[in-house]
C-alpha cells in the first residue's frame, strides 16, 4: 500500500491530500529514510511524522485498504508521542 494512503486509512493523518503534502515536504520518514507518498510500506515500517515541532513515532502492525474508525489504531503501534499529539490524535 502506498504511504499517503496507509497515512489517510489509519487515520494518522485526516486527510489523504494532507498525507501527500507531508510526505512531498520531506516531513515523513519510513525506516529513518525521507518517504516519498508513493513509498509501499509493509507490516513492522517504522514511520516518524514531523508535525510543526512535534514528531510521532509509529510501527506498522497491519495493512488494509479499508477500515473503520473504530478499528484504525489497530493498524499501528504508537512508539513515541508528546502530549500534544496524543490530544490532537484523541479529537477526531
Amino acid at each position: 500500500m502506498r504511504l499517503d494512503k496507509f497515512l489517510k486509512v489509519s487515520r494518522i493523518i485526516k486527510r489523504r491530500t494532507v498525507a501527500n503534502e507531508a510526505c512531498a515536504g520531506g516531513r515523513v520518514t519510513l525506516n529513518d529514510r525521507v518517504a516519498k507518498p508513493s513509498a509501499e510500506i509493509h507490516v513492522g515500517d517504522i514511520l516518524a511524522i514531523r508535525f510543526g515541532e512535534h514528531i510521532g513515532k509509529y510501527r506498522i502492525l497491519g495493512v488494509q485498504e479499508t477500515v473503520k474508525k473504530e478499528a484504525a489504531d489497530q493498524l499501528y503501534e504508537v512508539l513515541s508521542e508528546d502530549a500534544e499529539l496524543i490530544r490532537e490524535r484523541n479529537l477526531s
